[in-house]
C-alpha cells in the first residue's frame, strides 16, 4: 500500500493532498483553516486534516513530494536578472535576501513544516521534487477518463516553463514542447488584471466577468485587439507568444506593467483598485479575453496536432478561464476535454503526489469506471452534528433540526422560490476554488434582482460580478447549449434561445448598469450579458444532497436550476466550518442557514440587526 503527500506552498495557495495506491483520500487549501486568502504558509493545518482523514502517520508515508522545483527556479531568477541587467537592481536587492535565507533551503521548511504536526524519522523521509508543469500535468491527466489524451498546461510561470504540451499514456507523461518565461499567457493576462484595478493572483475571474461588458462591435474595441497584437504580444500559428518586454515590469520591477507606456498605448491610466468601472474598461477586459481566447485555441491545435490525441487534459491557471474553455469545446478540435477543477497552484498539490505514484513508483494505472477520479471535488472536511451543535452553542445560535431531509429539501425550495438567499453547508467541503453545492449560496435563478441582491448584501463587491447556475445534468440541455457534463463549473455555454428576450436595438450603447439590470431571459440572475452561463451540473452520483434539494425546487417550479455562488464575502475564503458559516451568515443579508439538518432563521439569532458585531476586515480581493 502507497501513501503519498503532496504540497504546495511559499508562493501562493498552499494546499495538501494524500493518495493511497493512487486512491484520492483528501485534499485541501490551507487558506480555508487559518481564513488568509491565498496564503503561501506551509500548509499545516491542511496536512493535518489530510493525515487525520486517512489515518495515517507521516512515519507511514512513503514520499512526501513538493510541487516544482525551487534551485531551477532560483536559476531563472538569477538568470533574468543578468539578462535585464541593469534594470530590475530594486527587485534583485529585495528578493535575493529572501531566496538565500527562506527558499533555497527549502528541504529545511518542509522538514521543519511537519515538525509541526507530529513527531517523524527524517531519516526515512523520502522527499521528492517535479517540476512545476510535471505536477499541473498529472493533477490534469491522471483523475481523467482518458487512457491517452493530450495535456495542455498554461500559467504565469513555473521555474521557466509557463506553458507545455505534454501527452499522457497509461502511467506515463511525456513532456513534448514548453514556452519559457518571461513569454506568459498567464502574465499577460495578469498584467491586464493589474491594469484593470484588480489584485494579481485572485482578481483575474473578475477580468473574465468584466469581459462580457464590453462591446465587441466598437471600434474603440476593435483598435484594443489591433493594439494588443501590434504592440504588445505576437501569437504566432501554434500558440506560442512573444511579449514585447517595454511594456512589462514583473521580470525585474515591483509592477507587473510600465503604467506611462500603458496609458499612452491605451488612451487612459490604469483603474485604481475599487475605482470606478467605465466602458472604455469592459472594452479592454473583452479585447484581452479575446486574444487569450485565440492563443488558447491555438495552442490546443497544436496539442491535436504534435499528439495525434482524441482527448485533451488542461491545468495550469489559465485553465480556470471558463470563458476560453467553452470557446475550446465549441471548436471541436477534441472528441472531449477534461479540466482539472483545481487547477491553480493548490492542484499542483494533488499532481506532485499523483507524478510521484505513477512515475517515481511505476504503478499501473486504473480508468475510472464512470466520470473521473475526483469524487467530485468533494475532498475536504466534513463535519457531524455533535460538531455543529458545539459551534451553534458557543455563538448562543437558535436552531432548528429537521429529522427529514426531504422535508428540508422542501423548505429551502419554497424560501429560495419566494426570492430568499440561503446558505448551503453539506457535508465534504469543495477542493479548488469553485463552491460545487457542499458550501454554496444558493437562490433563484429566475428571480431579476438576485445577482444585485447577492452582489451588494451578501457578497459586498462589485455590482458587476456574475453568478454561475447550478443546473441538474438531467435537465441542462433545457436551459444550455452543452452536449458535455460540466460539474466543476469550467465551462461556459449559451443560454438556449428559447430562454432568450429579445434585446433593444441599441442595447450596446445602454449604460452598463442599465445593460446588466435589462431582463435578458427568464434565468436571469445567471445570463451573462452576451447569453452565456458558467455552468456547473449536478449529478445524484457524486452530490445527492445536493441534487435533491434542486430536484424537489423543479418539482415546485418547473425548473431543476438554482444560482449558486461561494459561501463567503470577498476577501474572505470559502467557508470551512460550522462556526465559518455561521459567522459568515450573520455579517451578511442571508435570510437562512442550513448545515447538515439544521435549519437556522436570519430574524431568530440572537442581536441579529448589529451586523458590525460580527464584521471581520479581510483584504479585498
Amino acid at each position: 500500500m502507497i501513501k503519498i503527500l503532496g504540497l504546495s506552498a511559499f508562493y501562493h495557495d498552499s494546499a495538501a493532498a494524500i493518495i493511497i495506491d493512487g486512491e484520492i483520500v483528501a485534499a485541501a487549501q490551507e487558506e480555508r483553516f487559518t481564513r488568509n486568502k491565498h496564503t503561501p504558509d506551509f500548509p499545516v493545518n491542511a496536512v493535518k486534516y489530510c493525515l487525520e482523514h486517512s489515518g495515517c502517520s507521516i512515519d507511514e508515508l512513503d514520499a512526501v513530494v513538493f510541487y516544482d522545483k525551487p534551485l531551477l527556479k532560483f536559476e531563472r531568477l538569477l538568470e533574468t536578472y543578468y539578462a535585464f541587467a541593469p534594470r530590475g537592481l530594486r527587485q534583485f536587492i529585495v528578493s535575493i535576501p529572501v531566496w538565500l535565507k527562506e527558499k533555497l533551503f527549502l528541504k529545511k521548511m518542509l522538514y521543519d513544516g511537519l515538525d509541526e504536526i507530529e513527531k517523524y524519522d527524517k531519516k526515512k523521509l523520502k522527499l521528492l521534487f517535479p517540476e512545476h508543469h510535471l505536477s499541473h500535468a498529472a493533477s490534469a491527466f491522471y483523475p481523467s477518463p482518458f487512457k491517452e489524451a493530450a495535456i495542455l498546461t498554461i500559467d504565469g510561470v513555473g521555474e521557466w516553463a509557463t506553458a507545455t504540451i505534454s501527452h499522457g499514456k497509461e502511467n506515463k507523461i511525456s513532456l513534448l514542447k514548453e514556452m519559457r518565461f518571461p513569454h506568459s499567457v498567464g502574465l499577460l493576462y495578469s498584467a491586464f488584471t493589474y491594469y484593470l484595478g484588480f489584485r494579481v493572483n485572485s482578481g483575474e475571474y473578475k477580468l473574465m466577468g468584466l469581459a462580457p461588458y464590453g462591446n465587441p462591435q466598437a471600434e474603440q474595441t476593435k483598435n484594443f485587439i489591433r493594439l494588443i497584437k501590434e504592440e504588445i504580444v505576437t501569437v504566432k500559428d501554434d500558440g506560442s507568444i512573444w511579449l514585447n518586454q517595454k511594456y512589462f515590469n514583473y521580470a525585474t520591477g515591483l509592477k507587473m506593467v510600465d503604467e506611462s507606456k500603458w496609458k499612452k498605448l491605451f488612451g487612459f491610466p490604469a483603474v485604481q483598485p475599487d475605482g470606478k468601472i467605465e466602458q472604455k474598461h469592459c472594452n479592454l477586459a473583452y479585447a484581452i479575453q479575446n486574444v487569450t481566447e485565440e492563443i488558447v485555441i491555438k495552442m490546443a491545435k497544436e496539442a491535436k496536432k504534435i499528439t495525434g490525441s482524441e482527448y485533451l487534459c488542461m491545468s495550469g491557471g489559465v485553465a480556470l478561464n471558463c470563458v476560453a474553455n467553452g470557446k475550446l469545446l465549441k471548436e471541436k478540435i477534441f472528441k472531449d476535454i477534461y479540466i482539472q477543477p483545481a487547477s491553480g497552484d493548490a492542484g499542483g498539490a494533488l499532481g506532485a503526489a499523483q507524478i510521484a505514484h505513477y512515475m517515481y513508483f511505476n504503478q499501473k494505472r486504473e480508468s475510472p469506471l464512470i466520470g473521473d477520479s475526483m469524487k467530485g471535488s468533494y475532498l475536504g472536511p466534513d463535519y457531524s452534528d455533535k460538531e455543529t451543535v458545539i459551534s451553534f452553542k458557543k455563538n448562543k445560535a437558535v436552531y432548528h433540526y429537521l429529522e427529514s431531509f426531504e422535508a428540508l429539501c422542501s423548505e429551502v425550495s419554497d424560501l429560495m422560490d419566494k426570492g430568499n438567499v440561503v446558505g448551503w453547508f453539506q457535508g465534504r467541503m469543495e477542493f479548488g476554488p469553485r463552491a460545487l453545492g457542499n458550501r454554496s449560496i444558493l437562490g433563484d435563478a429566475r428571480n431579476r434582482e438576485m445577482q444585485k441582491k447577492l452582489n451588494l448584501k451578501i457578497k459586498y463587491r462589485e455590482g458587476f460580478r456574475p453568478f454561475a447556475p447550478s443546473v441538474l445534468i438531467e435537465n441542462s440541455n433545457e436551459f444550455f447549449d452543452l452536449t458535455v457534463a460540466s460539474p466543476y463549473m469550467l465551462l461556459i455555454a449559451d443560454v438556449n434561445q428559447e430562454r432568450r428576450n429579445i434585446l433593444p436595438d441599441d442595447f450596446n450603447e445602454l449604460d452598463l448598469w442599465e445593460r446588466l439590470y435589462y431582463e435578458r431571459s427568464d434565468v436571469q440572475s445567471i445570463t451573462h450579458l452576451d447569453f452565456t452561463a458558467r455552468v456547473q451540473t449536478v449529478h445524484k452520483e457524486t452530490n445527492p444532497r445536493y441534487w435533491q434539494l434542486i430536484n424537489t425546487f423543479k418539482e415546485k417550479t418547473g425548473y431543476g436550476i438554482v444560482v449558486n455562488t461561494s459561501f463567503n464575502v470577498r476577501g474572505e475564503p470559502i467557508v470551512c466550518t460550522p462556526e465559518d458559516a455561521y459567522k459568515c451568515f450573520m455579517r451578511t443579508e442571508m435570510d437562512y442557514l442550513v448545515v447538515n439538518n439544521f435549519f437556522l432563521r436570519k430574524t431568530e439569532q440572537p442581536d441579529w440587526e448589529n451586523r458590525e458585531k460580527w464584521m471581520v476586515k479581510f483584504k479585498l480581493d
